[in-house]
């Protein structure tokens, strides 16, 4: 028995060592080496690249060829982490150990959801990216708020993007991003495990105790069990990534109205804009060009402001593909928490910046 549970340890230790090679291998490629050379580019010209919306005179102009040209812009941009998204999303599944997941992530406190989005940091991924890890965490009975935490942190606490937008826009800008995005990562993610039922304590100590026998071997080899985890995701991920980001790259020039003059920094705008920038889908780090063009051709700092949260925080596309990992009201929660940090962040953008 003792050999047994010996050999089992040393299994999951293993399979953690993997995981943990995996992730930083992946996002060293995909992530944080390209992020020095953008770094410094961003430093040097005081630019990340032209925005991927095009010319903002080009607002309320549908033409196929555009939505077309949008949608395989994105998908040349984001193709490597979306890939690195879906393996580590099935990979949390087979590999991390279940019992150290439900005790350190699986508990309702502020505790989890801290650890939740404090892991996200290195991640960097944008929203849609990071779902299919929020998705495989929710699926090893991670609670609902260190999930959303972790899913929420990748894309608006990105350190690279805070660095990037320090130079590009100005630091009054990264300060906004950063409060903002501590009360929505840290805050709203913690207040959505009030729409889950919190399990009594002999509860939680059944589905841990569960969890440490879950990867037993009659459960099949690793590979078999990581590839129809990986199968399954990627089955229904793929389709619906691809039809919902052509469908909001079609609604594209109607989402962000660009009006002159003190028409364009009011409340209604800033409404305006933070519903369409929770909607809409971008690369990592889009937002600061998207932000750089719209304030150059006459955007209220006001409506700016609101993008910073909005714009990266979820979209469309990232809300389809974690519909099956959390509960349809936490979604509709966390939209409507998104609008309204964009609305406040842009009301006080606009008094400040």
């Amino acid at each position: 028995m003792n050999t047994n549970h010996a050999s089992d340890r040393k299994r999951t230790i293993l399979y953690a060592v993997i995981f943990l090679l995996v992730a930083v291998i992946g996002l060293a490629y995909v992530k944080w080496v390209p992020y020095v050379d953008k770094s410094i580019t961003a430093i040097t010209t005081q630019s990340i690249g032209d925005s991927i919306l095009g010319d903002p005179a080009d607002a309320g102009s549908f033409s196929w060829e555009s939505t077309w040209s949008y949608t395989v812009t994105y998908f040349l941009a984001v193709w490597k982490a979306a890939v690195l998204g879906i393996v580590l999303g099935s990979l949390v599944q087979v590999l991390l150990p279940a019992d150290w997941l439900m005790r350190t992530l699986g508990k309702t406190s502020f505790g989890s959801t801290a650890i939740g989005g404090l892991t996200s940091l290195p991640g960097m991924m944008c929203t849609c990216c990071a779902a299919p890890v929020a998705a495989g965490l929710r699926k090893k009975n991670v609670s609902i708020g260190a999930a959303l935490a972790f899913w929420l942190g990748n894309p608006v606490l990105n350190p690279a993007v805070l660095i990037f937008m320090t130079f590009v826009l100005s630091w009054e800008f990264t300060l906004l991003r950063a409060v903002f995005g501590i009360l929505l990562v840290f805050g709203i993610s913690y207040l959505a495990n009030r729409f889950a039922p919190i399990p009594a304590p002999e509860e939680l100590a059944r589905k841990v105790e569960q969890a440490e026998t879950a990867m037993s071997p009659e459960e099949g080899s690793f590979l078999s069990r990581w590839l129809k985890s990986m199968g399954r995701m990627a089955l229904f991920i793929i389709p619906a990534y691809f039809i919902s980001v052509l469908l909001i790259a079609a609604v594209r020039p109607w989402l962000f109205p660009l009006l002159d003059g003190a028409s364009g920094n009011t409340l209604l705008m800033i409404l305006l804009f933070a519903i369409g920038g929770m909607l809409f889908v971008i690369p990592t780090a889009a937002e600061i060009p998207i932000i750089q063009t719209f304030m150059s051709a006459g955007l209220g700092t006001g409506p700016a402001a609101a993008l910073l949260i909005t714009l990266p925080a979820i979209s469309l596309p990232s809300l389809i593909l974690v519909a099956g990992a959390f509960p349809r009201k936490v979604l509709w929660f966390v939209a409507g928490a998104v609008i309204l940090l964009g609305v406040l962040c842009g009301l006080v953008g606009m008094w400040i910046l």
